[in-house]
């Protein structure tokens, strides 16, 4: 399965395991993915969403391929259920980030309540470069994760950033060796699992109740801009050039 997820005391664990292609993700790994988002809303035995990569690979995002080949509008795509699923949970949702974290592996981290980074984490926001737009409603929360002249840098720019760096901005809660990084994500889901549910579940509720309608808005926002730019000469000379391995030349746009 590229897509694993285990119950254990209390904790879902949802895995990439697609590492022979860096993990990136599939329109069947989207529906996975919402799927097992949903499964761990509504089963009970559930305290803590965790979300975890491969110790040198977290996502490398969306695979190419497969993005460009689905037909169905970006409305009805699987990513745009796991998207909404995972924005509007209600439970604890823990990352555990090693390696390489490639635009929706960075956005959906915008939406995890508590982030955990191996210091070889890498992440990097590269949707401007590929002539789109940003998802996940990052660009709402990044600016207020980490101000706005950051996340211009990060957002416009899309250069990789280190975990160090993640860390600084307030991105990420901790930064730890790579060896120690699940061990202590665990030990910290625990500590979620053994308080009271209804408690972390109203608590998160107050915290993000203020945004809830202005990031449901951004992301639907951002989704309309995305359904016109798939489309776009800037996008379709990107991920020809990705295919060609070249550098996609933007020069003969306005």
């Amino acid at each position: 399965m590229e897509i694993i997820t285990e119950k254990q005391d209390g904790i879902l664990i949802i895995e990439f395991n697609r590492p022979e292609k860096k993990n990136s993700i599939t329109s069947a790994m989207y529906q996975m993915l919402a799927d097992a988002v949903r499964d761990g809303e509504s089963d009970k035995s559930v305290r803590v969403l965790l979300f975890r990569g491969k110790p040198d690979i977290f996502t490398a995002g969306n695979d190419i391929e497969d993005f460009i080949n689905t037909t169905e509008d970006i409305e009805g795509r699987p990513v745009t259920q796991f998207i909404r699923n995972l924005s509007l949970a209600a439970k604890p949702v823990i990352a555990a980030v090693a390696g390489t974290a490639v635009g929706i592996g960075t956005t959906m981290l915008l939406h995890c309540d508590l982030i955990y980074a191996a210091d070889n984490a890498k992440f990097s926001l590269p949707f401007v470069k590929l002539g789109l737009c940003p998802e996940f409603a990052s660009t709402r929360l990044m600016p207020q994760i980490v101000g706005y002249q950051r996340a211009a840098e990060l957002l416009l720019l899309g250069e990789p950033f280190s975990a160090i760096d993640a860390f600084n901005m307030g991105l990420v809660n901790k930064v730890l060796p790579s060896a120690d990084l699940l061990s202590y994500t665990y030990a910290q889901a625990a500590k979620l699992v053994a308080l009271p549910p209804s408690s972390l579940r109203i608590t998160k509720s107050l915290m993000k109740a203020r945004d809830n309608d202005a990031v449901t808005a951004q992301i639907r926002e951002e989704i309309k801009h995305l359904r016109i730019m798939f489309e776009a000469p800037e996008a379709k000379e990107a991920f020809a050039a990705f295919f060609e391995r070249r550098s996609p030349d933007y020069s003969k746009f306005s």
